[in-house]
Protein backbone atom coordinates (compact mmCIF):
# COMPACT_ATOMS: atom_id res chain seq x y z
CA UNK A 1 0.00 0.00 0.00
CA UNK A 2 1.09 3.01 -1.15
CA UNK A 3 2.11 5.56 1.75
CA UNK A 4 1.67 9.63 1.29
CA UNK A 5 3.39 11.55 4.57
CA UNK A 6 1.82 15.46 5.05
CA UNK A 7 3.63 17.41 7.52
CA UNK A 8 1.91 19.94 9.45
CA UNK A 9 2.49 22.63 11.91
CA UNK A 10 -1.18 23.21 12.66
CA UNK A 11 -1.75 26.58 10.59
CA UNK A 12 -4.53 27.07 8.39
CA UNK A 13 -2.04 26.85 5.25
CA UNK A 14 -0.72 23.26 6.55
CA UNK A 15 -4.28 22.46 7.00
CA UNK A 16 -4.62 23.40 3.12
CA UNK A 17 -1.91 21.01 2.11
CA UNK A 18 -3.12 18.44 4.57
CA UNK A 19 -6.41 18.73 2.94
CA UNK A 20 -4.71 18.11 -0.38
CA UNK A 21 -2.83 15.24 0.91
CA UNK A 22 -5.97 13.11 2.36
CA UNK A 23 -7.46 13.64 -1.22
CA UNK A 24 -5.04 12.65 -3.00
CA UNK A 25 -4.80 9.80 -0.70
CA UNK A 26 -7.71 8.68 -1.62
CA UNK A 27 -7.89 9.20 -5.09
CA UNK A 28 -4.93 6.66 -5.29
CA UNK A 29 -5.76 4.32 -2.78
CA UNK A 30 -3.07 5.24 -0.25
CA UNK A 31 -2.47 5.60 3.09
CA UNK A 32 -1.73 9.01 4.96
CA UNK A 33 1.02 10.02 7.43
CA UNK A 34 0.65 13.38 9.88
CA UNK A 35 3.82 14.26 11.06
CA UNK A 36 4.65 17.29 13.34
CA UNK A 37 7.98 17.84 14.30
CA UNK A 38 8.36 20.31 17.05
CA UNK A 39 11.21 22.04 18.94
CA UNK A 40 11.82 23.91 21.63
CA UNK A 41 10.94 27.71 21.06
CA UNK A 42 13.71 29.90 21.18
CA UNK A 43 13.35 33.94 22.11
CA UNK A 44 14.97 36.78 20.06
CA UNK A 45 14.33 38.91 22.42
CA UNK A 46 15.31 40.13 26.30
CA UNK A 47 11.64 39.29 27.12
CA UNK A 48 11.76 35.66 28.62
CA UNK A 49 9.58 32.69 27.46
CA UNK A 50 7.15 31.58 29.66
CA UNK A 51 8.60 28.50 31.16
CA UNK A 52 7.04 24.85 29.42
CA UNK A 53 8.34 21.68 29.45
CA UNK A 54 9.84 19.35 26.29
CA UNK A 55 7.03 16.75 27.79
CA UNK A 56 4.72 19.43 27.51
CA UNK A 57 5.58 21.03 23.73
CA UNK A 58 5.36 16.73 22.97
CA UNK A 59 1.80 16.79 24.64
CA UNK A 60 0.31 19.29 22.74
CA UNK A 61 1.90 18.15 19.75
CA UNK A 62 0.78 14.62 20.44
CA UNK A 63 -3.22 15.98 21.19
CA UNK A 64 -2.95 18.02 18.33
CA UNK A 65 -2.33 15.02 15.84
CA UNK A 66 -4.53 13.00 17.83
CA UNK A 67 -7.36 15.32 16.97
CA UNK A 68 -6.48 16.07 13.01
CA UNK A 69 -6.94 12.39 12.85
CA UNK A 70 -10.15 11.80 14.65
CA UNK A 71 -11.62 14.67 11.96
CA UNK A 72 -10.00 13.11 9.03
CA UNK A 73 -11.56 9.65 9.98
CA UNK A 74 -14.78 11.53 10.64
CA UNK A 75 -15.07 12.78 7.42
CA UNK A 76 -13.57 10.05 5.46
CA UNK A 77 -15.84 7.20 6.85
CA UNK A 78 -12.75 5.88 8.25
CA UNK A 79 -11.53 4.53 4.67
CA UNK A 80 -8.55 5.92 4.82
CA UNK A 81 -6.23 4.52 7.26
CA UNK A 82 -4.43 7.66 8.94
CA UNK A 83 -1.53 7.62 11.18
CA UNK A 84 0.68 9.92 13.01
CA UNK A 85 4.00 10.76 14.51
CA UNK A 86 5.44 13.15 16.54
CA UNK A 87 9.26 13.89 16.36
CA UNK A 88 11.30 16.25 18.37
CA UNK A 89 14.14 17.80 15.60
CA UNK A 90 14.80 19.19 12.40
CA UNK A 91 12.14 18.76 9.72
CA UNK A 92 14.10 17.36 6.63
CA UNK A 93 16.43 15.10 9.05
CA UNK A 94 13.17 13.34 10.37
CA UNK A 95 11.69 13.02 6.64
CA UNK A 96 14.38 11.45 5.50
CA UNK A 97 14.47 9.16 9.11
CA UNK A 98 11.11 8.44 7.64
CA UNK A 99 11.46 8.16 4.09
CA UNK A 100 14.43 5.34 4.85
CA UNK A 101 12.79 3.01 6.92
CA UNK A 102 8.94 4.19 5.11
CA UNK A 103 9.62 4.47 1.39
CA UNK A 104 7.19 6.71 1.52
CA UNK A 105 5.30 7.63 -2.29
CA UNK A 106 5.52 11.19 -1.93
CA UNK A 107 5.62 13.99 0.61
CA UNK A 108 2.77 17.07 0.45
CA UNK A 109 3.64 20.47 2.10
CA UNK A 110 2.49 23.58 2.19
CA UNK A 111 4.55 26.49 0.53
CA UNK A 112 4.27 28.38 3.92
CA UNK A 113 3.90 28.18 7.50
CA UNK A 114 3.71 29.90 10.80
CA UNK A 115 6.45 29.91 13.83
CA UNK A 116 5.57 27.41 16.32
CA UNK A 117 5.95 23.72 16.49
CA UNK A 118 7.03 23.60 13.08
CA UNK A 119 8.04 26.10 10.05
CA UNK A 120 7.47 25.15 6.73
CA UNK A 121 7.70 27.81 4.20
CA UNK A 122 9.71 28.40 0.53
CA UNK A 123 13.06 29.55 1.10
CA UNK A 124 13.62 27.18 3.71
CA UNK A 125 12.39 24.06 5.12
CA UNK A 126 10.49 22.93 1.51
CA UNK A 127 13.56 24.11 -0.52
CA UNK A 128 15.63 21.54 2.20
CA UNK A 129 13.22 18.92 1.95
CA UNK A 130 13.52 18.89 -2.02
CA UNK A 131 17.21 19.22 -2.18
CA UNK A 132 18.06 16.57 1.00
CA UNK A 133 15.09 13.63 -0.02
CA UNK A 134 14.85 11.09 -2.60
CA UNK A 135 11.20 11.28 -2.61
CA UNK A 136 8.68 13.31 -4.73
CA UNK A 137 7.59 16.22 -3.26
CA UNK A 138 4.10 17.73 -3.87
CA UNK A 139 3.94 21.87 -2.87
CA UNK A 140 0.72 23.16 -2.62
CA UNK A 141 0.29 26.59 -3.22
CA UNK A 142 -2.18 28.92 -0.64
CA UNK A 143 -6.06 27.64 -1.76
CA UNK A 144 -5.04 25.02 -4.47
CA UNK A 145 -7.62 21.75 -3.61
CA UNK A 146 -6.70 18.34 -4.94
CA UNK A 147 -8.62 17.38 -8.40
CA UNK A 148 -7.34 14.36 -10.71
CA UNK A 149 -4.64 15.15 -12.66
CA UNK A 150 -5.75 15.67 -16.61
CA UNK A 151 -2.86 17.27 -18.01
CA UNK A 152 0.49 17.28 -16.33
CA UNK A 153 3.38 19.61 -17.34
CA UNK A 154 6.64 18.55 -17.04
CA UNK A 155 9.40 20.88 -16.86
CA UNK A 156 12.88 20.68 -19.11
CA UNK A 157 16.05 22.36 -19.74
CA UNK A 158 16.18 19.49 -22.45
CA UNK A 159 20.19 18.62 -20.27
CA UNK A 160 21.02 15.22 -19.26
CA UNK A 161 17.24 14.00 -19.81
CA UNK A 162 18.68 10.62 -19.53
CA UNK A 163 20.11 10.96 -16.31
CA UNK A 164 17.80 13.29 -15.10
CA UNK A 165 14.48 11.73 -15.69
CA UNK A 166 12.53 9.48 -13.04
CA UNK A 167 10.53 7.38 -16.08
CA UNK A 168 9.13 4.92 -13.61
CA UNK A 169 7.74 7.85 -10.93
CA UNK A 170 6.13 9.60 -14.31
CA UNK A 171 4.98 6.65 -15.89
CA UNK A 172 3.28 5.65 -12.82
CA UNK A 173 1.50 8.96 -12.20
CA UNK A 174 0.32 10.07 -15.49
CA UNK A 175 -0.85 6.40 -16.50
CA UNK A 176 -2.90 6.46 -13.18
CA UNK A 177 -5.08 9.30 -13.98
CA UNK A 178 -4.64 8.66 -17.64
CA UNK A 179 -3.31 12.51 -17.80
CA UNK A 180 -2.16 14.58 -21.04
CA UNK A 181 1.51 15.23 -20.61
CA UNK A 182 3.06 18.23 -21.58
CA UNK A 183 7.00 18.74 -21.89
CA UNK A 184 7.67 22.30 -21.32
CA UNK A 185 10.98 23.90 -22.24
CA UNK A 186 11.34 27.54 -22.05
CA UNK A 187 13.85 29.66 -24.18
CA UNK A 188 14.44 33.11 -25.12
CA UNK A 189 15.36 33.62 -28.79
CA UNK A 190 17.05 30.18 -28.70
CA UNK A 191 19.51 31.28 -25.84
CA UNK A 192 19.78 28.16 -24.00
CA UNK A 193 19.79 26.19 -27.63
CA UNK A 194 22.84 24.04 -28.35
CA UNK A 195 23.81 21.48 -30.86
CA UNK A 196 22.59 19.04 -28.31
CA UNK A 197 18.99 20.29 -27.61
CA UNK A 198 17.72 18.26 -30.85
CA UNK A 199 19.33 14.85 -29.95
CA UNK A 200 18.04 15.51 -25.80
CA UNK A 201 14.46 15.86 -27.06
CA UNK A 202 14.83 12.95 -29.09
CA UNK A 203 15.90 10.73 -25.71
CA UNK A 204 13.14 12.54 -23.57
CA UNK A 205 10.16 11.43 -26.21
CA UNK A 206 11.66 7.87 -26.19
CA UNK A 207 11.75 7.93 -22.60
CA UNK A 208 8.69 8.61 -22.23
CA UNK A 209 7.28 6.51 -25.09
CA UNK A 210 3.86 4.81 -24.60
CA UNK A 211 3.04 8.53 -22.76
CA UNK A 212 2.44 10.23 -26.20
CA UNK A 213 4.33 13.34 -24.49
CA UNK A 214 3.70 17.38 -26.67
CA UNK A 215 6.60 19.32 -26.52
CA UNK A 216 6.21 23.32 -25.99
CA UNK A 217 7.80 25.45 -26.66
CA UNK A 218 7.60 28.58 -24.91
CA UNK A 219 9.40 31.85 -25.57
CA UNK A 220 9.84 33.98 -22.24
CA UNK A 221 13.10 35.53 -20.65
CA UNK A 222 11.72 34.13 -17.43
CA UNK A 223 11.40 30.80 -17.01
CA UNK A 224 9.07 30.82 -14.17
CA UNK A 225 7.06 33.02 -16.05
CA UNK A 226 6.61 31.61 -18.98
CA UNK A 227 5.84 27.99 -17.13
CA UNK A 228 3.45 29.64 -15.00
CA UNK A 229 1.47 31.93 -17.86
CA UNK A 230 1.43 28.75 -19.69
CA UNK A 231 -0.46 26.25 -17.14
CA UNK A 232 -2.77 28.94 -16.00
CA UNK A 233 -3.48 29.34 -19.80
CA UNK A 234 -3.87 25.58 -20.43
CA UNK A 235 -5.28 24.39 -17.49
CA UNK A 236 -2.53 22.25 -16.44
CA UNK A 237 -3.59 20.39 -12.71
CA UNK A 238 0.33 19.67 -11.89
CA UNK A 239 3.83 20.62 -12.79
CA UNK A 240 6.63 18.55 -12.65
CA UNK A 241 10.13 19.66 -12.34
CA UNK A 242 13.37 17.73 -12.29
CA UNK A 243 15.91 19.27 -9.19
CA UNK A 244 19.55 19.87 -10.10
CA UNK A 245 22.00 21.95 -9.68
CA UNK A 246 21.71 25.00 -11.41
CA UNK A 247 18.49 23.68 -13.16
CA UNK A 248 15.39 25.42 -14.01
CA UNK A 249 13.64 24.43 -9.96
CA UNK A 250 16.55 26.58 -8.78
CA UNK A 251 15.81 29.69 -11.09
CA UNK A 252 11.81 29.15 -10.76
CA UNK A 253 12.08 29.06 -6.89
CA UNK A 254 14.78 31.76 -6.48
CA UNK A 255 12.63 34.52 -8.84
CA UNK A 256 9.07 33.14 -7.57
CA UNK A 257 10.15 33.83 -3.80
CA UNK A 258 11.19 37.39 -4.82
CA UNK A 259 8.21 38.53 -6.61
CA UNK A 260 5.62 35.60 -4.77
CA UNK A 261 4.88 34.63 -8.08
CA UNK A 262 4.68 30.69 -6.47
CA UNK A 263 3.07 31.80 -3.53
CA UNK A 264 0.29 33.02 -5.71
CA UNK A 265 -0.31 30.65 -8.31
CA UNK A 266 -2.66 27.99 -7.55
CA UNK A 267 -1.31 24.91 -9.52
CA UNK A 268 0.46 22.65 -7.14
CA UNK A 269 3.75 21.65 -8.03
CA UNK A 270 5.83 18.01 -7.96
CA UNK A 271 9.58 17.68 -7.57
CA UNK A 272 11.34 14.72 -8.21
CA UNK A 273 15.20 14.86 -6.88
CA UNK A 274 17.62 14.34 -9.68
CA UNK A 275 19.16 11.31 -7.77
CA UNK A 276 15.64 9.32 -7.67
CA UNK A 277 16.91 5.88 -9.28
CA UNK A 278 14.98 3.86 -10.90
CA UNK A 279 15.59 0.77 -8.19
CA UNK A 280 13.46 3.43 -5.35
CA UNK A 281 11.41 3.98 -7.55
CA UNK A 282 10.77 -0.10 -8.15
CA UNK A 283 10.80 -0.42 -4.16
CA UNK A 284 8.06 1.50 -3.74
CA UNK A 285 5.25 -0.58 -1.46
CA UNK A 286 2.55 -2.06 -3.93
Amino acid sequence: MKLIIAPTDFSPLADNSVRYGIEMARAMGANLMLLNVYQLPISYSEVPLVNISLDEIRKVSEDKLTELKHNIETITGKHLQVYTESRLGDVTEELQKLSNTLHPYAIVMGTRGVTGVGRFFLGSNTMSVIKHLEVPVFIIPPGATFKPFKKVGLSSDLREVVDSTPVEHLRELVSFFNADLHVLNVDYKQQHFTPYTPEETMNLESLLSGLNPVFDFIENKDVDEGISEFAEKNNIDLIITLPKKHSILEQLFEKSATRELIHHTRIPMMCIHHEVHEEVAKNQPS
